[in-house]
């Protein structure tokens, strides 16, 4: 890829034209000095379906990308200057074939490129950059797994198992409950019982006890009445 000053630039904006048939963008131009080209900002948000559901193509990603791209710059033209020339032209009403064929003739014309396989072997290598990031993002992504989220697994896990211990406890001091509960109506009857057998003892030997004082006393005076 021919070096250019605002390469990163011309990504930007070549990955974010491509999307515009299922993209919402939002463009803002900022005031610049008199002969400066305006300052246009982006803004993107783009939704498409993943294994996890639905999911957004990410501004701070695609900038990731584009810097990676960038950094990663290819001698000489290569696939990006081909896709820039095939660009060009989108707005003169050419069949598709037609477009990608003097897109072809230009771009041999600017880099004296004749194999048509630069093509495809530049973007090949290009998405090669892409997949190795991709693995490193995939790698970090499962150590944020393992430290943030395997974390917070541990901690659900013991909550779950303090409360399967706790219930545990319930039912165990629910059991004692039920059995103190039963000890307690049988020792209530006990003592009902109890209370009854030596009330009627009491009330026998009172009167048993009556009985022999008024005997006694009885002997008493008929002894008096008829000795003295």
């Amino acid at each position: 890829m021919a070096e250019e000053k605002s390469l990163g630039r011309k990504l930007l904006s070549f990955f974010i034209e491509e999307e515009t048939t299922h993209t919402q963008t939002q463009t803002t131009t900022t005031p610049t000095q008199e002969g400066t080209p305006p300052k246009v900002e982006v803004q993107q948000t783009v939704a498409v379906q993943n294994s996890a559901g639905t999911g957004v193509v990410d501004k701070k990603f695609v900038d990731h990308f584009v810097q990676l791209i960038e950094n990663s710059n290819l001698k000489g033209p290569d696939y990006f200057e081909y896709m820039q020339a095939l660009k060009s032209l989108a707005g003169l009403g050419l069949p598709e074939d037609k477009q990608y064929q003097a897109a072809w003739a230009s771009f041999k014309a600017m880099g004296g490129i004749t194999d048509v396989t630069v093509l495809s072997t530049t973007a090949n290598q290009y998405v090669g950059i892409l997949d190795a990031d991709r693995q490193n993002f995939l790698k970090d992504v499962e150590s944020a797994i393992t430290q943030k989220v395997g974390g917070l697994k541990n901690d659900l896990k013991a909550t779950q198992d303090e409360n399967e211990a706790i219930a545990k406890q319930i039912i165990e001091l629910q059991n004692r409950i039920n059995t103190n509960s039963e000890k307690i109506t049988k020792i209530t009857s006990d003592i009902s019982e109890q209370s009854a057998k030596i009330t009627a003892n009491k009330s026998n030997y009172e009167i048993t006890y009556s009985s022999f004082v008024e005997q006694i006393k009885g002997d008493i005076a008929k002894i008096q009445q008829y000795l003295s």
